[in-house]
């Protein structure tokens, strides 16, 4: 796959088939996150697969529960806005997340690979993440959709206690993708135009050229 179609088309993938990730392709995403950098090539991260039935049914309520506090607290404002006024292309967009992320916590068990990333003594998530992004972008190439959530982080050691993270060794949990074969169609990411959200030299200066439409794939 080229890798600006990867770069493109990597986004939210979660609504997913309940078919089994091989692990021949398991060992390919694995391995590619691995060659992530890191600081100071410390490699200080460790990676979880999750496929046991029995510990995604303990996960699960774990899941939904973060999730109705994010709708109650951080997003409330935004969500009771959206609701109000549901016609508006933002409150569309917002409706559209919300009913995304709800299929997630009702279908959670049903994930057949879910990917943990944990960073030692680092609460930064900068040693992990680059290596979770390649994860995902792996993914990707074999077919295989994913997306991001740190929201069970709300929870303390609630999951890490689940999966049995050593607590005195300065393990922090930084994310869980969820990982399957999508349901729908790969697609560009619909995204604010970068010199919307760049600037040059100085906060607030133009960046010195507009891209008023993906420049991928190049015509």
């Amino acid at each position: 796959m080229d890798v600006y179609e990867a770069l493109y088309t990597t986004r939210a993938m979660r609504r997913v088939k309940p078919d089994p990730v091989p692990d021949e392709v398991q060992a390919r995403i694995l391995d590619a996150a691995i060659r992530a950098p890191s600081g100071g090539n410390q490699q200080t991260w460790a990676f979880m697969l999750v496929d046991d039935p029995e510990v995604k049914a303990k996960l699960g309520p774990v899941y939904r529960e973060c999730i109705d506090l994010l709708w109650a607290s951080f997003y409330n404002t935004q969500i009771e806005a959206a609701q109000a006024e549901p016609d508006l292309p933002e409150s569309k967009q917002w409706l559209a997340i919300k009913k995304s992320v709800d299929w997630a916590a009702e279908n959670f068990e049903s994930y057949p690979l879910f990917l943990f990333g944990f960073a030692q003594h680092d609460a930064t998530g900068g040693s992990i993440f680059p290596a979770i992004w390649s994860a995902m972008l792996a993914a990707r190439a074999e077919g295989v959709g994913a997306s991001l959530t740190s929201v069970m982080m709300i929870k303390g050691d609630e999951v890490p206690g689940i999966l049995g993270v050593p607590a005195e060794e300065g393990w922090n949990m930084a994310c869980c993708v969820p990982m399957g074969y999508p349901k729908g169609k790969w697609g560009v990411a619909k995204r604010r135009p970068a010199h919307e959200v760049a600037y040059r030299n100085q906060w607030g200066q133009p960046l010195g050229f507009e891209i008023a439409e993906p420049l991928w794939p190049a015509d």
